[in-house]
């Protein structure tokens, strides 16, 4: 998800804010084979945006050495690995410009969707720089759009990868809760901090409700970011930070800590 449309309003209010290979080539080749060719869809929760370490070629899309999908390759050596979540995608990115990668071969799907048409970038622009009842009132607008809107969008893409990867085994991973709420905290208020938890839990029972129709499995990251959210003191998302599309995203260790624990079990 990206948060380009804050950059200028960041800048003008100065938010400060081992594998062993010798000899073992067989063994290598065999575990290889029986690890499926592995696609990996969605947007930046998924492409890595906050992690660092980003793939050149991957320009705007910042795919990350550093995500879930990578690591999870790196270590699982799938037959074949197709890395095409780019940040910002929406529903109809992921349908008109990743499914590409899927054939009747794939057998893994990891994808992560849905937040940038909930409007994730204006939602935390608002309350990052508005009052709470701006906030809340955005807030607001963004539950309708994922109560209304949302499931049609999910189903129309989760049917899609369907079709392309008949045999797939699918994961959706879904978004954690941003803070930790009833401490003192700098930045945002608490009725801030408690509103965008509960509009994180919404869209992940919404996600979850449609990925679990499809026949597909579906990730929860919250137990995981439990005690690294933001405002914990050991927080695996980024703050308002630069460059500015990174900001409420996870870092490295959210990456590595909160999102591939949970892939890792769920594929």
């Amino acid at each position: 998800m990206k948060l380009s449309r804050v950059a200028g309003a960041v800048s003008a209010l100065a938010l400060t804010v081992g594998l062993a290979f010798g000899g073992a080539g067989a063994a290598h080749s065999a575990e290889r084979a029986s690890t499926p060719a592995y696609v990996a869809l969605g947007d930046s929760y998924s492409s890595g945006v906050g992690a660092g370490s980003y793939d050149s070629a991957s320009g705007s899309c910042k795919r990350s050495t550093r995500a879930y999908p990578a690591l999870w390759a790196a270590a699982h050596r799938p037959s074949s690995f197709a890395f095409v979540a780019c940040s910002g995608a929406r529903t109809g990115d992921v349908l008109g410009k990743q499914l590409g990668a899927l054939t009747p071969a794939t057998g893994l799907v990891s994808i992560s969707v849905g937040g940038n048409d909930a409007g994730f970038a204006d939602t935390m622009t608002s309350c990052v720089l508005g009052s709470d009842s701006s906030c809340l009132e955005r807030i607001a607008k963004a539950r309708a759009y994922i109560r209304d809107e949302l499931p049609g969008r999910l189903d129309a893409v989760y049917s899609a990868v369907r079709s392309k990867a008949p045999q797939a085994r699918v994961v959706v991973l879904g978004y954690p809760r941003f803070y930790r709420t009833g401490v003192a905290c700098a930045g945002l208020s608490d009725t801030k901090r408690k509103a965008i938890n509960a509009a994180a839990d919404h869209i992940g029972t919404v996600t979850a409700k449609r990925a679990a129709d499809h026949g597909f499995a579906y990730g929860d990251v919250n137990a995981t970011f439990a005690g690294h959210e933001l405002c914990s003191g050991s927080a695996w998302l980024n703050s308002v930070t630069l460059p500015v599309d990174e900001s409420y995203h996870p870092n490295a260790a959210g990456q590595s800590g909160g999102y591939l624990p949970v892939f890792a079990a769920a594929s």
